[in-house]
């Protein structure tokens, strides 16, 4: 990684993967971050999204609580039950200041030899399942073309990781940010300082702002709204595949603005049972291979109320 003072823009459009590939490239193999503009994904859908965030969060607390996110890892993810424990970037010991909503891939049931498969848990709100289904589906698509330029970008030779994301593990997660107070303590985070652990994360955020990234030197760079474009980093798996050559870059949320901040982050990772290796062609492999369900249980189990052992 290069120093940096701020995100880099990398427009999609009509141009072909390979000549994307170059600009993806820079920008990820110096800061782990872009913006990705021309992307092809409706405006009033990204909109439609964010209203469908506000009525869930403006219900009553009793009818979040009835679908709390469980071991399948879908529902209401409520404040305080969250905290980066696993976090190598801060001593990080108060739960997120955050609460959100998370759908994931719509199972008919849980299979006992697929990690976190099962059926998504919905509120009673109008339109809300099919707006988020909707969003779900173009986003994948987006999220497949952005992982075939990762691989032209970091010079695998073999594409065979994309069957992989046939049925990829999909995380879309509708976050609310309450305002935290400006004389809150350094340590508390609406998100601590952490890595994504999947390979792409595609975020829709509002005009409050409240992201950063940090850059090599350890100084933090703010990541403000974009018009019509979505932030977008890579995972640590991605800079597994990548055999390094992608970067997977901490980041962190602190929402001092006196406002209500929301954002939407798409998780788009491998399906759950997927062996994650630097990939051929990107040179001496710098990390062992790990199967991609076995590290999401140990990060999960140690953020997540629901995912202690013991929890039904």
């Amino acid at each position: 990684m290069t120093e940096f003072t701020e995100v880099p823009v990398v427009r999609l459009g009509k141009r072909s993967d390979e000549e994307i590939a170059d600009d993806f490239r820079v920008a990820y193999g110096t800061t782990g971050f872009g913006y990705i503009v021309d992307h092809g994904i409706d405006q009033s859908l990204i909109q439609a999204v964010f209203e469908a965030s506000w009525q869930f969060h403006a219900l009553p607390l009793a009818e979040k609580q009835a679908i709390a996110v469980d071991t399948t890892h879908r529902g209401y993810i409520a404040i305080n039950t969250s905290t980066d424990v696993n976090s190598s970037l801060a001593d990080v010991t108060k739960p997120n200041q955050s609460a959100s909503f998370m759908m994931m891939r719509e199972d008919a049931s849980v299979d006992p030899n697929i990690y976190l498969s099962g059926p998504n848990r919905w509120p009673e709100l109008p339109q809300f399942r099919e707006t988020l289904e909707t969003y779900f589906e173009v986003m994948s698509g987006l999220g497949r073309r952005l992982m075939r330029i990762a691989l032209l970008a970091c010079g695998a030779t073999d594409f065979s990781i994309l069957s992989a994301f046939d049925e990829p593990t999909i995380w879309l997660r509708l976050l609310h940010y309450p305002p935290q107070p400006k004389a809150s303590p350094d340590d508390l985070f609406g998100s601590a300082p952490h890595t994504d652990f999947g390979c792409l994360t595609l975020l829709a955020q509002d005009q409050v702002g409240g992201l950063q990234v940090q850059t090599p030197a350890g100084n933090w760079v703010d990541v403000p709204t974009k018009p019509d474009a979505f932030v977008v980093n890579v995972g640590d798996m991605l800079h597994r595949m990548s055999n390094g050559q992608l970067m997977s870059t901490p980041h962190r949320v602190i929402n001092r603005s006196g406002r209500e901040r929301y954002s939407v982050p798409f998780f788009f990772d491998p399906h759950v049972n997927t062996i994650v290796q630097p990939l051929p062609g990107t040179g001496h492999p710098r990390y062992n291979p790990l199967i991609f369900g076995n590290f999401l249980r140990s990060e999960l189990e140690a953020a997540y109320e629901a995912h202690k052992p013991g929890k039904n």
